[in-house]
């Protein structure tokens, strides 16, 4: 248990996953201060921790600045960025200005390892966002009634290199496959609507995969799916999800499992 008053950082994006972490920590004694970003983060968030102070996308100085003054020594993200927002939204401070100029390629891991790299110098440590609270990673399994069929299987096989190959260049971490094709890859986008597009294409029975990274990083852009996925993929009569166990965070996960067996869809964690 941590000494009293012990406190941890937030860097919030948008979605409940802020909410999740930010009650998790406070049940286990911590007071939680949350970096919020305008555009994203979802004001009621307020509600749910101690201290919230709002940045726009790039101030890494006033959030380091926030961190010191409230004595966070540990920090964490969670949530998610619109990232078409980096392109034309971000209204970087003069840290975040130095951060960018130093970065050659302007993607995920490249950006956010460099900022956990900025917080360490400040005495900020950037910690896994499972960290509190690691029943949400997917197990290993069918996780749905419905198995995944001998055709389904080897589609799995199929998208699981190619996402694997993805997250390689570190462009995205979903593919939509049918019948051994690439129908969808994600891009900036995001998963949901790489769903759609793979899933029109399609017709019906795509099948989705979604998996971290090779040597994924912990600590921040953990591939995650839940309720909405599913909705996502009835819209386009999609069939299969497969996921990577221990690598993935499943939000809402009774009723994301309930909702897949009443449509027929199969759900997979390897």
């Amino acid at each position: 248990m941590p000494e009293e008053r012990d406190s941890i950082g937030i860097i919030a994006g948008g979605g409940r996953f802020p909410f999740m972490v930010a009650n998790s920590a406070r049940k286990k004694g911590f007071r939680v201060v949350a970096i919020a970003h305008h555009g994203d983060t979802d004001p009621a968030l307020a509600d749910n921790v101690d201290k919230i102070i709002w940045i726009k996308l790039g101030q890494l100085g006033k959030l380091i600045s926030s961190f010191k003054k409230e004595r966070v020594h540990k920090a964490l993200m969670a949530g998610t960025i619109t990232k078409s927002r980096m392109f034309g939204k971000a209204k970087p401070d003069l840290k975040g200005l130095s951060l960018m100029s130093r970065i050659a390629v302007l993607h995920d891991d490249g950006i956010l390892k460099s900022v956990a790299a900025e917080l360490a110098k400040e005495g900020i440590e950037i910690v896994s966002s499972t960290h509190y609270l690691p029943e949400l990673l997917a197990p290993k399994g069918c996780l749905t009634k419905k198995r995944p069929r001998k055709k389904e299987e080897a589609d799995i096989q199929f998208g699981w290199k190619v996402a694997k190959e993805l997250g390689r260049l570190d462009v995205g971490q979903c593919v939509v496959v049918r019948n051994k094709t690439v129908l969808a890859l994600e891009a900036i986008d995001g998963t949901n609507e790489t769903i759609k597009r793979g899933g029109r294409i399609a017709g019906k029975d795509a099948v989705i995969v979604k998996v971290s990274k090779p040597d994924q990083d912990l600590r921040f852009d953990v591939p995650s799916v839940g309720l909405e996925t599913i909705k996502v993929m009835s819209q386009v009569k999609a069939s299969v999800l497969a996921v990577e166990a221990g690598k993935t965070l499943i939000f809402d996960k009774s009723q994301m499992i309930e909702y897949a067996d009443s449509l027929g869809i199969c759900v997979v964690s390897y």
